[in-house]
């Protein structure tokens, strides 16, 4: 929510030209030399939308926050095919090599970004130190998708050629619907939305990567601290898709956001953050 006690967060990000001789766009927050919390975004997502009262209460703990932006996304090069969710979190690696970041990094990956740092910790274990997958399913045989009422909802609507329609529907989707009525929370959605906007094409590349997405028959593998976590009311990757990566990895924590949407960090952000402050300390 945004009110007169929402931090002000400087949005400022720099290029980095990655090994592949592509570039990222990065925000960088707080204490350079604290410990890396690497924040991964999901579909449509950009820096900005992790919201200022998440950003602003891991910044408050004293957390470094590095957010790299996927291909395609504010001011990062374009695909010129499609891509993967394996092409993301190597180019996630590429950054943190960039950024001279060699030590573990704490992951907090939310939806398509909770796919991509599932693809980080399996392929790069030695790059993760703590990990936290929000909103977000491991495809496949475990996903559950949707309702394809939902989604031919808000295909319509971003297909319609009304910016304000298919802004408001994206909203309406991605929260709960007692949230929804928020018009600060909306009022900050829409100026991270307007302030960096994400092309229909590169949308629709990330969904052809998201359905293509499978680790199902690898979580097992995950053995840094993880927890999952998921709002109840999520109608973009419904709740079970947490119970599902909650009991395929070993010793993982589950916390469940009670009447909270997909973006269960927006809604309850300071539980958010205690969530990623919790399993950061769960290193040992």
């Amino acid at each position: 929510m945004t009110d007169a006690a929402t931090p002000q967060i400087a949005y400022e990000t720099r290029p980095l030209e990655l090994a592949d001789g592509t570039t990222r766009t990065v925000l960088e927050l707080g204490d350079p030399d604290g410990t890396p919390l690497l924040l991964i975004h999901g579909m449509s997502g950009t820096h900005r939308h992790w919201g200022a009262a998440f950003l602003g209460g891991l910044l408050a703990a004293g957390r470094r926050i590095v957010c790299v932006n996927h291909i395609g996304v504010a001011g990062s090069t374009r695909a010129t095919g499609q891509f993967t969710i394996v092409d993301l979190a190597e180019a996630q690696v590429q950054a943190l090599d960039v950024l001279g970041i060699d030590d573990p990094v704490d992951v907090f990956g939310i939806s398509m970004g909770g796919m991509t740092a599932q693809e980080l910790v399996l392929r790069h274990p030695e790059r993760v130190r703590s990990l936290v997958l929000g909103c977000t399913t491991a495809g496949n045989t475990m996903a559950t998708w949707t309702d394809p009422d939902d989604m031919g909802r808000l295909v319509e609507a971003m297909q319609s050629g009304d910016a304000a329609r298919a802004l408001r529907a994206s909203w309406e989707i991605n929260v709960s619907a007692a949230f929804a009525a928020d018009a600060a929370a909306y009022d900050e959605f829409l100026a991270a939305a307007k302030a960096e906007r994400v092309s229909l094409r590169v949308i629709t590349e990330q969904m052809q990567a998201i359905i293509g997405q499978n680790t199902v028959d690898r979580l097992a593998q995950i053995s840094v601290p993880t927890t999952v976590a998921h709002g109840t009311e999520d109608r973009l990757l419904p709740y079970p898709n947490g119970l599902a990566i909650h009991g395929a990895i070993p010793g993982s924590t589950l916390e469940t956001f009670e009447g909270a949407g997909h973006l269960f960090f927006w809604e309850d952000p300071a539980r958010a953050v205690k969530v990623a402050l919790e399993t950061s300390a769960r290193v040992r």
